[in-house]
């Protein structure tokens, strides 16, 4: 009996788990205007923290990015990164 309790709660944690991932893929955008690297870095693919880095430090040199394709003037962001994380991302 205690096995089958602990499957069932088991079960239930990983559903509730990709319930969570799915709706975090699906609704949640970072600002590239006023996200830290640290939550770049996490919501981006193929963005590690150097380029997250790369991505504060040109806000903070320029100003606010005005579209999401000035993201493609920071280095290290090139066409192909920018479209991948169009949907994760805003202004």
């Amino acid at each position: 009996m205690t096995q089958t309790r602990a499957s069932e709660a088991t079960g239930e944690q990983a559903k509730a788990s990709a319930s969570s991932k799915a709706s975090d893929d699906e609704g949640t955008r970072v600002s590239i205007n006023s996200a830290s690297a640290e939550a770049l870095a996490q919501a981006m693919n193929g963005v590690g923290i150097k380029k997250a880095q790369a991505i504060v430090s040109y806000r903070e040199e320029y100003g606010p990015f005005k579209t999401l394709d000035d993201l493609k003037q920071v280095p290290g962001m090139g066409n192909s990164l920018v479209e991948r994380n169009l949907a994760h991302i805003t202004l």
